[in-house]
Formats: structure tokens, C-alpha cells, sequence
């Protein structure tokens, strides 16, 4: 049996199932047990309570709603990966189901009040923490996001929980809607993650048509499902600006797979600040242990280009510490040992922080339907005195050239994706080879 005719079967016994379950309640609802004859007589005055809706799609979830104040859609997401890395003489094969998503969202009492929750259950969803000793953490935490948008308002909207600091594009792009198997190198290291805040924002200031948009946020400062006492309260600062002067157009999503007939283009300007970090990398790497953490100034410009099935995504990135390094004197139990005299006897410990910067390119062409070629730039580079596994990183790998293929079902909601990766520095080194393949569901 064809795949689609099974997707559609499938998802039609669901939809017939949770149809007759609703409504169901619906009529419990309207006829209570033990409710008087006389009170639900048609002259008692009283509105007929609005029936339950049951949309289903794939890609699109299970929607249940209740006129437009209430409603839940569930989704979720699979996605398995095969890595083959080649360095010199030496290979290996990584075979994982690296995402599974669920995500629940909708609207609570009110229109203009949404909810977005998404866990993470996949094997690579979980995050490990690393110390400057060496030592690792499990954070075992699921959630991704979990915040509340409220849009009442034109040009000052609110969200507030844990979600995506609005920092770089590249960054920010639906996870699900990439052009390639995985984010680029730079992004990783010089972006900013998921934190804990509130964001005022507008997706069309001013009423101009949806041409100018901007977010305002401010952060905790160290990342995702982070229960941190910071002794000074200082915290992580984000703004961003975007322009786009043809018009609004999704650009939350890479490629042009609408093959549009007409040009379209965004340009985004971020800065952010970081007061007072406990991370190498701003929100996310290595935790320090020394108190007092580094400061960060971060910059963001990038731009989003699509027409015709043509699609161009520039970004460049820049970070800088206040200081490139700090020794101190802390034992790996996090305890500070002193002599009776008061001085400290155990062995200094440095912390370096990370400065750097760089930029990356990609484009893609849909060259039918379904299918679309990619390719990929992008180079890193340090900043004065700074980590030195970070210039180690970029003496080896720290230029990345990525070619790839993609093979749409059903646009982002299914696909299945191709790309070659070669990395390299300038160092004598063997480069690096990457091939992956990634096979893409949300349901």
C-alpha cells in the first residue's frame, strides 16, 4: 500500500476515534446527570454550550479546540541520523534516532493568550555539562520550550518561560526546517541557546505592513533548565531588529520550497549582553567554577534572500569577553580550602574565556518539487587572548564546506536529507570528512 494512502488512513481512524470521543463529552456536557427535565428545556434561556472541533493533519498534529478561546494541538517529530566520520586513517559510524519531539500548544481563556511547550526525548536532546575540571553532569530535564505568548497588542507583545534567545537567524530557524542535517559549526559556538526570560515584540511595528519587526529580552543568562544562584543579580540583555522591505515572508524556515514568484528579503541586526556568565560559551559549553563568570558582548547581522526557488542565508557573528582569562582557588567539590591563617592552599586554577568571531553562507535551489541542492560555507576565528582549545579548534577544523541534497514529501514535514562535510584549518592536521543522512517526520 502506498506510504501516503497509509499516512491518510491512519491518521482518519485517529480523527474518527477522538471525533466520537468529544463529542460524547459534549453531550455529557449538555445534558449533566441528575439535571432537572424542565431545566434543559429550550425556554430556560440558556446558550447551548460550543461544540468541540477535531482537526486532523499530518504534519499539523491533532487540534481540539472550543470556539477560539480554547484548544490544544499535540504534535510530534522523529528524526533518525547516520554519521560517518572519516580523520585521517581512523572512521566511524554514528546510527541514532537523534530527535523525538512532542510538542502541545494552543490557546488558554483568551485568543490573545497562547501556550507552547515542546520536550525533547531523543538521545541527543539531553544535555551534558562539562566543568573546567573535567568533570560531567547529566541534565536530564526534557523541556525545550514552555512560555506564554501574549498578543493582544500590535506592536508590543509578550512572551514569557523558556525559549530561544532572540539573538542570530541562523539560530533561531525552526529545527525542523533546516536545509542541512545539522546547524552549522560557527553557530554552535558563537550563538546564543534557549534561556529563561521575558521578550516584548512585535512581528509588524507601527502597522507597516509586517516590515519591521523587534524583539527586547532579558535573560537569566546560563542557559536552558538552569537552576543557578548567581550571587550578583545581573542578567543576559537581547535586541534585535528586522527589516524586510518587499514585504513579510517566512523567513523562520530555510529554502524557497514555495518557489516564489516574488523576490523577498529580511535583514536582522542583534546585539546582547551578558553580565555576568557561568558558561564559555555565554549559554551554553563548559561551566566554570571560579565565582564572578565573564562578561559577554555579543553581535548579530544576517540576512534571508528567496525568489524562484532560490534561497541565500548570510550570518555573522561576533563575541567578546571582558577579560581572556581569571585564576582562582577552588577544589572540583566546589569548596575553597584556607589554611588556619585564612590563605588558600589548594592548587590555582585558570579559566579561560571565549573570544571570537566569524561568518557563514549557504544557499539552496529547488530544482523541482521535491527536490533541492544545497551548499554551505562558514569560518571561525579567534579573538586575541583567549581559550586555547579554542584556538586549538580552530587551527584544526575551523573552516567547514558543506554540499547537500534534500528530498521533500511533504515540504519540511517529511523529507529526507543528504550533505558531505569536509572541515579544516590552517594547521598541518588531517581534515575532517563528515557524511550524514537524516530522515525527517513530524506528524
Amino acid at each position: 500500500m502506498p506510504l501516503g494512502r497509509i499516512f491518510s488512513r491512519g491518521w482518519g481512524l485517529l480523527a474518527s476515534s477522538l471525533l466520537a470521543a468529544t463529542t460524547s463529552l459534549a453531550q455529557v456536557e449538555a445534558h449533566p446527570p441528575g439535571m432537572a427535565s424542565e431545566m434543559l428545556a429550550p425556554d430556560a434561556g440558556l446558550p447551548a454550550p460550543p461544540a468541540f472541533s477535531v482537526k486532523v493533519g499530518l504534519g499539523k498534529g491533532i487540534t481540539i479546540s472550543r470556539g477560539e478561546a480554547l484548544s490544544l494541538t499535540i504534535r510530534g517529530r522523529l528524526s533518525a541520523r547516520d554519521v560517518v566520520t572519516v580523520i585521517g586513517p581512523t572512521a566511524t559510524n554514528e546510527l541514532s534516532l537523534r530527535t523525538a519531539r512532542l510538542v502541545l500548544q494552543g490557546k488558554a481563556l483568551s485568543p490573545s493568550l497562547a501556550y507552547y511547550i515542546q520536550l525533547a526525548l531523543g538521545v541527543a536532546d539531553f544535555e551534558t555539562l562539562t566543568d573546567t575540571t573535567g568533570k560531567q553532569s547529566l541534565v536530564a530535564s526534557p523541556v525545550y520550550d514552555a512560555y506564554l505568548d501574549f498578543t493582544a497588542w500590535r506592536d508590543l507583545q509578550l512572551r514569557a518561560g523558556q525559549f530561544f534567545v532572540p539573538f542570530d537567524r541562523a539560530r533561531t530557524i525552526r529545527e525542523f526546517s533546516l536545509q542541512f542535517v545539522d546547524r552549522q559549526q560557527l553557530v554552535s559556538e558563537l550563538s546564543l541557546d534557549r534561556d529563561i526570560g521575558l521578550m516584548a515584540f512585535s512581528n509588524d511595528l507601527f502597522g507597516w505592513g509586517g516590515r519591521l519587526a523587534y524583539s527586547l529580552g532579558v535573560f537569566g543568562g546560563q542557559g536552558k533548565n538552569r537552576v543557578v544562584a548567581v550571587p550578583n543579580p545581573v542578567f543576559l540583555w537581547v535586541g534585535r531588529v528586522t527589516l524586510r522591505p518587499m514585504g513579510p515572508f517566512d523567513d523562520d524556515s530555510e529554502g524557497d520550497l514555495e518557489r516564489s514568484a516574488m523576490p523577498h528579503l529580511a535583514v536582522g541586526l542583534a546585539a546582547a549582553y551578558n553580565g555576568e556568565t557561568w558558561r564559555q560559551r555565554s549559554t551554553m559549553g563548559t561551566l566554570f567554577l571560579l565565582p564572578g563568570g565573564f562578561k559577554y558582548t555579543h553581535l548579530a547581522a544576517d540576512a534571508v534572500f528567496k525568489f524562484g526557488g532560490f534561497s541565500l542565508l548570510a550570518e555573522a557573528l561576533y563575541r567578546q569577553a571582558d577579560r581572556p582569562s581569571r585564576t582562582g582557588t577552588k577544589d572540583v567539590s566546589d569548596k575553597t580550602i584556607k589554611d588556619l591563617s585564612g590563605n588558600s592552599i589548594t592548587n590555582p586554577i585558570t579559566e579561560y574565556s571565549r573570544s571570537a568571531w566569524g561568518y557563514t553562507v549557504q544557499a539552496g535551489l529547488m530544482v523541482t518539487k521535491e527536490l533541492e541542492f544545497v551548499a554551505r560555507w562558514n569560518q571561525l576565528r579567534w579573538l586575541g587572548d583567549t581559550d586555547r582549545d579554542l584556538v586549538k579548534t580552530v587551527l584544526q577544523q575551523g573552516r567547514e564546506a558543506t554540499v547537500g541534497v534534500n528530498v521533500y514529501m511533504n515540504g519540511h514535514l517529511f523529507k529526507v536529507q543528504a550533505d558531505y562535510t569536509v572541515r579544516f584549518g590552517t594547521g598541518p592536521l588531517p581534515y575532517s570528512h563528515l557524511a550524514r543522512v537524516l530522515v525527517d517526520l513530524s506528524l
